[in-house]
Formats: structure tokens, sequence, C-alpha cells
């Protein structure tokens, strides 16, 4: 069923107030997650290449951490784009004579309502199951790059030690490694000799018969023996094959060696069990309050849109977009905080997480109320009033600047 299929179920006032929601919010999204995307792609650039893994694996750990941005951008896109649709409705008249026919906030949020549980239910999905799996990939990718399958291990242009009888030196790498020029190789073999090795190319091969060696094939080349008389053995090939032994590398651990690894299952078990340690419960139990908290908030969204994004009469003031992000990111911030000290057990989760929850409910809807049932009522009038001075002072200000500036400029 494609959405026009789904809209002509809607009377027609649903669907333009759906229209409205949708564009912004889904703007919002995009550009919310680009920019977590961008900011991090950045650094992984860098942490990759310090740890000389291949430039594929930035993408693989930016999909991992996909789940944790969009939890984030989800409830800032949703508040957005009812905020921009009745700040439209606001500022064009439009939602004047909406209430002039009778329909009150309450039917004109009916939509913005069921867009709201559709992404409350995804982002149940997101926090409390895919999330948890997902940074787990990530933490694991992270340890494969530092503490070093061959491909993360060996850096171009540096000498590296390998099973402590080989120093290898790559001079430059092409195909993502699977072209390798300007070889030198220092091997110390069984018998106490040294082995000093030049390529001009080589390539690593897997073995089927024994996983933990690889070898190094290499190309034009001359090997120089030392026997430990005046003059080295010295010979020539064309191709020759070096064994290397792979570095053992420690098995990544289990998913769950923080709070945020675990699924809700997982949260429940082991927040509750009278079998885990206290302190191991008390940071199951708080990560589980901060999750549900973030969750639960989304369903006051739709209010706390309409408060912010009705402007006065005669205003076309955009002060409540930014008070609305400022909100937002506020509250989330102290969530952070009430996780932090409920985990430490200093303090009840309830108290901690549902506590700041409360206050910020109560304020919400204190806010909807001024807006939708008081007349000529503003949550912010005060603070409209405030940002309208400044502005005019601000504009007055640069405006007598910039006349300065022309008279200078004339005389």
């Amino acid at each position: 069923m494609t959405g026009d299929t789904v809209l002509s179920f809607l009377p027609s006032i649903d669907r333009y107030i759906f229209r409205l929601v949708i564009v912004p919010m889904l703007s919002v999204f995009a550009i919310a997650a680009s920019l977590l995307v961008l900011d991090k792609m950045l650094r992984l650039f860098d942490f990759v290449a310090v740890e000389g893994g291949p430039v594929g694996v930035v993408f693989k750990m930016l999909v991992a951490l996909v789940p944790e941005y969009a939890s984030l951008a989800i409830p800032l896109g949703l508040l957005l784009g009812i905020l921009l649709a009745f700040r439209k409705l606001g500022t064009t008249s439009e939602l004047d004579v909406f209430r002039a026919v009778g329909l009150g906030y309450g039917r004109l949020l009916r939509v913005p309502f069921a867009i709201t549980a559709v992404l409350m239910a995804i982002n149940v999905a997101l926090v409390f199951f895919i999330q948890p799996v997902s940074r787990y990939y990530y933490e694991q990718m992270e340890y494969e790059l530092r503490s070093g399958a061959l491909g993360a291990s060996i850096k171009v242009g540096e000498f590296t030690t390998l099973a402590d009888r080989m120093a290898l030196r790559i001079e430059q790498s092409e195909d993502d490694g699977r072209r390798l020029m300007g070889i030198f190789a220092r091997v110390a073999n069984d018998k106490g000799q040294v082995l000093s090795i030049s390529a001009k190319e080589g390539a690593f091969l897997a073995t089927t018969d024994n996983p933990d060696t690889i070898i190094l094939r290499l190309t034009d080349g001359t090997i120089v023996q030392d026997t430990g008389s005046q003059t080295p053995r010295v010979l020539t090939f064309t191709r020759h094959d070096l064994p290397i032994d792979l570095p053992a590398v420690e098995q990544f651990r289990a998913r769950g060696d923080a709070e945020r690894e675990y699924i809700l299952p997982e949260l429940l078990r082991i927040g509750w069990s009278d079998e885990q340690p206290e302190d191991k419960r008390d940071a199951s139990q708080a990560s589980f309050n901060f999750r549900l908290v973030e969750v639960v908030m989304m369903a006051l969204m739709p209010l706390l849109a309409v408060a912010l994004g009705v402007p006065p009469k005669r205003s076309s003031s955009a002060l409540g977009v930014f008070l609305s992000i400022i909100m937002v990111v506020a509250y989330h911030k102290v969530n952070q905080y009430g996780e932090d000290i409920a985990a430490l057990g200093r303090l009840d989760p309830i108290v901690a997480l549902w506590g700041p929850f409360f206050l910020f409910a109560a304020l919400i809807v204190w806010m909807y109320w001024r807006v939708a049932y008081v007349p000529g009522g503003q949550a912010i009038g005060a603070l409209e009033i405030w940002f309208g001075k400044m502005t005019k002072r601000l504009g007055r200000l640069f405006g007598r600047r910039r006349l300065k500036i022309d008279l200078a400029a004339a005389e």
C-alpha cells in the first residue's frame, strides 16, 4: 500500500497537516543524521589512518553507529517537523480559520500524534534492541583495528615487528593492500642466521592448512644471508614465498561489558535479579529507565511543538524554534547525568530520571494549556517581547554603523 493510498483514507484537513509535518520532519532527520555522521566520519578516518587499517572499515563503523544517531535524530525531527508546521499555520492565519470553524488544537494534533506513535515504536526497537547490538559490533571493529588484524597492524612506511623474529617495511600499498611495493624484510631463521630480503613487489596470500600463518609472495628481489663469514651469501629471485606467523590476537570480549550493550530482556533480567551484584543491578536499572524515559518523552513532543511553534499575533519571531532545540538538548543532558548518578547508586533511578521527566512534562502541559485555552495566551510571551526589543536594538545599532561607514566612504 503506497503513501498516497494511505493518505486517501484521511480527511482533507488531516492530509494537509500530514504534508506540512512530514516534509520538515524528514528534512531535519536528514540534516541531523548527516551532521552527526560527517563529524564522526572525520574522526574515524583519522583513527583508521593512524592504526593503518583499510578505508572500508570506516564505512562499516559508521553503519554500526547509525542506530545510535537515529535515536537522537528522531525526537528532534519529530519536534521540529510539528513545530514548523504549526508555525506556518499560525503565521499565515490558517490556524485562526481552523479554530473559527470549530477545529481545536486537539483535532489538529490527531495526525501529529499518530506520527508520534509510529516513531515511538521505531525508537523503542532502536534503543532497546538494535542500538545495543550495533554498538557492540562497533566496539568489536575498533578492537580489531587496535589489536592488529594483519591489514591493520602493518603501517606503510614504518618498520613493523612480527612474532619477534621479523622486521618488515613496505614502501607503498595499492588496491587496499592487495599490491605492495618497495618491500624490505629482515628475518631471523631457526639456525640463528639473519636474512635481509628486498623485493620490488609483493602480495599477502592466505593458507588453507594453517590459519595462523600467511604467505608473503615476493617478486623480483634479492636475499642477503649472513652466514657468519666476512662474505655474505647473495641470491636473486623472480618469485619467493616468505611464510609469516600472524601475531596472536586475543578474542574480543563477549557482549555486555557495558549496560548500553544489553537488550531489553537482559536489562530486566539483570536489573531485578537478587543474584546479581548491587552495582550491576543499579547500572542496569539506570540504563533501562534512561532509555524508557527518553522514549516516553516523545509522547509530549506534539504539545511542546504547538506551545513553541505558534507565535504571538502580528509576530513572525522564530524564538520558539531555537528555544525548542535548547530545551530538548538540555533535557537529554539532564537525563544522562541522572543515569550516571543512578548507575553509581547515589540516587534511585525513579528519582534521578522520572523526577526531571515529570517536571519537564508539567512545564510542557502548562505551556500548551496557555496557548490552547487562554485567550491571547503565550507561554513564552515575555521572552518574545524581550527578544523583539533586542532585535530592534541590534537592528538600529548595525543600521547606524552602516550609515557611518557609507558617509565615510562618500567623504
